[in-house]
């Protein structure tokens, strides 16, 4: 990690449909193709191809879980881009 800055990731996830989310978290962990990415405020530039998983964020106090089937991510120190296809739960924030 790279230092100072930023105490939250400012994260956008833009499906083929529409921008799913954008808002400011702590910190999202991503289904890499290798593993689990643990992207903390301050990561180092990053592009990571995504596989079939889970993408988790805080939100609020609470913990949001959107279930993704491949993609990209372009990790910043202080944003994370990610384009991905979503499974079934796109539905669930309409």
């Amino acid at each position: 990690m790279s230092g100072g800055g930023r105490a939250t990731l400012a994260l956008k996830v833009v499906t083929p449909r529409r921008l799913l989310i954008e808002a400011d978290v702590p910190g999202v962990n991503l289904p890499g193709l290798d593993g689990e990415l643990g992207i903390l405020p301050g990561h180092r530039p990053l592009v990571a191809a995504l596989g079939r998983g889970e993408l988790t964020y805080r939100l609020e106090g609470r913990e949001e879980t959107w279930s993704v089937r491949g993609g990209h991510a372009e990790i910043r120190p202080g944003s994370v881009l990610v384009f991905t296809d979503l499974a079934e739960d796109e539905e669930k924030s309409a």
